[in-house]
């Protein structure tokens, strides 16, 4: 089988396990397919928060990596908030199932560095503990962290509600065999009972660097914006999907004219860009990215390697478009899209 993708490329596969059964037990299932190894990881993420006055929690999740025999990654399995559909919210904690909580983002760098994925509710903040001189205090089923003033730094709670089941599946980069390296992952996913959610999405990462050029960054700035409804429909993105948005209305008024890279970044900040928009772009606006990716966010969730490899296909030349110096055009309207993927398709001969 041909790989059908030329760029390197990373993939978010968002699917729901079924009852009783947890992103855990995938992750087991494929170490044992092939011979690899499972190592609990923490995941952040936020949620909203029901204290008054504090707008949202931050947390660690258990996530799990599996490694081939080799100790290259097969694969990274996490929790993903915004799928909720069909899961009890009043179901019980399964045991082994927590997550820590706090309200600074510093501290919960600290937390995941200093705390065990791998270990149990009443020891995971018991080496933080040692950081501030302070002792793990138990109220019921919560585990809580205060510094010397007596104030919270971190909370351990039982994780009820089924968030064992929802299961994001992340892969490293991948540069070669893209579907056989998905159908790895999704076919036992499958096997196990495993659905696509209700709200979910696929989310492809592209390595960066060639969309740093002015040029290619307003082109990917007018792509998904001139073509938003064009890109929407073409590739069916899941109207039920969570934390989309159109580009913040300062980058898109910045590439009506041909813009430096400091006047893409002064309009994406005075548009208080996020990654939460259709395509991720912040990592292109700092010096210091994280991960220096492109993160397309509009394809629709998916458990078959064949769907998600033709719609990334379509995506990957529409990007390859992107970094020619001719502006993409304005006008929304699927044959004007087809028409910028024919012609990058053509460029490749």
């Amino acid at each position: 089988m041909t790989s059908r993708l030329r760029r390197r490329t990373g993939f978010e596969i968002e699917l729901m396990a079924p009852a009783r059964v947890s992103r855990r037990t995938l992750a087991t299932d494929l170490a044992g397919r092939c011979g690899g190894s499972v190592r609990p990881v923490w995941h952040s993420d936020s949620e909203p928060s029901l204290v008054p006055g504090l707008g949202r929690f931050l947390h660690l999740t258990q996530g799990f990596e599996v490694r081939r025999p080799d100790g290259s990654l097969l694969c990274t399995l996490v929790d993903d908030i915004t799928l909720m559909a069909g899961l009890d919210p009043k179901a019980p904690p399964q045991p082994g199932w927590f997550r820590v909580l706090t309200d600074d983002g510093r501290l919960l760098r600290l937390l995941a560095r200093h705390s065990d994925p791998a270990g149990t509710i009443g020891t995971v903040l018991t080496e933080p503990a040692q950081l501030w001189g302070s002792r793990v205090q138990q109220h019921g089923d919560v585990y809580r962290l205060n510094d010397a003033g007596d104030v919270t730094i971190a909370l351990a709670a039982p994780m009820g509600g089924e968030r064992e089941r929802p299961c994001e599946i992340i892969t490293p980069p991948l540069t070669t065999g893209h579907e056989e390296r998905l159908e790895e992952l999704l076919g036992p996913a499958r096997e196990l009972g495993f659905t696509v959610p209700y709200e979910a999405a696929v989310h492809l990462h592209v390595d960066g660097g060639p969309f740093r050029a002015p040029h290619a960054l307003a082109n990917l700035v007018r792509l998904f914006s001139y073509q938003r409804e064009s890109l929407r429909a073409v590739l069916r993105t899941n109207p039920a999907c969570r934390r989309l948005a159109p580009l913040p209305e300062p980058l898109v008024t910045a590439v009506k004219g041909t813009p430096t890279y400091a006047e893409l970044r002064t309009a994406a900040a005075e548009g208080e860009l996020t990654k939460y928009f259709d395509v991720n772009l912040t990592q292109l606006l700092t010096d210091t990215p994280i991960r220096d990716t492109v993160e397309i966010r509009i394809l629709p969730g998916a458990i078959e390697a064949g769907p998600i490899i033709d719609q990334a296909a379509l995506v990957e030349l529409l990007l390859d478009r992107c970094t020619y110096p001719e502006p993409i055009p304005d006008g929304d309207d699927v044959e004007t899209l087809l028409e910028l993927a024919a012609e990058a398709l053509a460029g490749r001969d």
